[in-house]
């Protein structure tokens, strides 16, 4: 009887799936292992939620359901310095620092696997994306209509995994990912005479989109001491954002972009892993995200397909993790990552609202063994403060500058058992 239940609990966490990311809007890591890692361990399989980074990961595990509570902490500000210049046809900014309300969000992450055959395994995960949040207490673009200014972009995802290890040693996975998400705006409505559709702008009531994407992964044992792993995640064609085609590029579309990671694990002593990750996430391929504010802005209204997005590049992330297992039913875990920053200097105006300009994580964890069946694991993360400045596009040269910039920690808990005695 427990296999059913695990699977009512998945799907059960569907209703209350949401989270926030680091990597631009994608999270530093999924699942708890790989998140103490700094997001690295493509080549390694740790845990059922592994299937969410490959899924070629999950026939080299035991029967297991898993469960991550995590705490996450995002701390967003912009700085305007410089006066408006009050001439025509500008949009000066008013000068101070606004931080953004709600610094603390709560979400979890679910996921099981189970063997079908000695060399067949499936997984069913639930997780999420976000961090395109941001609640500013002002009037930061004049709307008067709104005391706050700001958006909220939720993304939940729920995948189901197969597996297959094909030669001994060497396995290949795919996943089909059903994704989920819901976004509003408010504060923005100053920006009517650009947008194609007025009233769907600013203000509205929450908006979701839904659509599919799948993911292919690859994972093998070269020698004892040295492991490859490979993960392609497609693009995820999503509904449109109805409530907001006056906003968003395509007539609100906001499609899940593009990624792929490769990554080794090297084994150099027993109990012993050292891990190395690249990934890449393609953001200038969907145009409500990738387009510029300038001169798009000027050329073209809101809402189409050229309209003006929140010019973000695609970035490459490059991720390192230790991890240690020789000790009394004990594993340490460590890692850093870093990532490009996804927003350039010439793209502040727009992304005020979403200062997604994160690079350097640091990450620790540990994973305590309660027997052969239960663990209990605990990872941290801290995001260093960064920050862009860039000139106020809509106003005279040299007149203002933009800052934005954020930090972050996380804690997370997490209890995994394994249905194998």
């Amino acid at each position: 009887m427990k296999k059913p239940i695990v699977v009512l609990v998945l799907l059960f966490g569907i209703l209350v799936q949401t989270s926030f990311a680091t990597d631009g809007y994608y999270r530093h890591g999924y699942g708890i292992k790989y998140s103490a890692l700094a997001g690295s361990g493509i080549a390694v399989s740790l845990s059922s939620l592994g299937a969410i980074n490959n899924p070629a990961s999950i026939v080299n595990l035991n029967d297991q359901f898993e469960i991550n509570l995590s705490l996450f902490s995002p701390m967003r500000d912009y700085t305007i310095t410089g006066n408006p210049s009050g001439f025509e046809g500008t949009f000066g900014l008013t000068p101070g620092q606004i931080e953004s309300d709600k610094t603390m969000f709560f979400f979890p992450t679910l996921g099981g696997n189970m063997k079908v055959a000695d060399n067949m395994a499936i997984a069913l995960s639930i997780y999420g994306n976000g961090g395109m949040n941001t609640d500013y207490p002002t009037q930061t673009f004049y709307e008067q209509t709104s005391p706050n200014t700001g958006v909220n972009l939720e993304q939940m995802f729920a995948s189901g995994s197969y597996a297959i290890e094909f030669i001994k040693n060497h396995s290949l996975g795919a996943s089909v990912i059903f994704g989920w998400q819901r976004f509003t705006a408010q504060g923005v409505a100053s920006f009517a005479p650009f947008s194609s559709s007025l009233e769907n702008l600013s203000g509205n009531v929450k908006s979701t989109s839904t659509g599919f994407g799948f993911k292919l992964g690859y994972q093998g044992q070269l020698t004892e001491w040295l492991r490859l792993g490979a993960a392609l995640q497609t693009s995820m064609m999503m509904s449109e954002f109805d409530r907001y085609a006056g906003l968003f590029a395509e007539q609100g579309d906001f499609d899940v972009p593009a990624s792929w990671t490769a990554g080794v694990a090297v084994m150099p002593a027993k109990d012993w892993n050292l891990l190395l990750d690249v990934k890449q996430i393609l953001y200038s391929s969907i145009k409500s995200v990738g387009n510029p504010f300038m001169p798009n802005i000027m050329n073209s209204q809101l809402g189409n397909d050229e309209g003006a997005g929140f010019g973000w590049k695609d970035i490459l992330a490059v991720k390192f993790g230790v991890m240690y297992t020789g000790f009394c039913g004990w594993d340490f875990m460590a890692g850093y990552s870093y990532n490009e920053n996804p927003i350039p200097d010439t793209e502040v105006m727009f992304n005020i609202l979403a200062p997604a300009v994160i690079q350097n994580h640091i990450t620790a964890g540990f994973t305590k063994h309660l027997g052969t069946q239960h663990e209990l694991s605990l990872a941290f993360m801290y995001a260093l403060d960064n920050s862009v400045t860039g000139a106020n596009p809509l106003e005279a040269p040299n007149q203002q500058t933009i800052e934005i910039a954020m930090k972050q920690w996380q804690v997370e808990i997490g209890y995994a058992f394994s249905f194998v005695q």
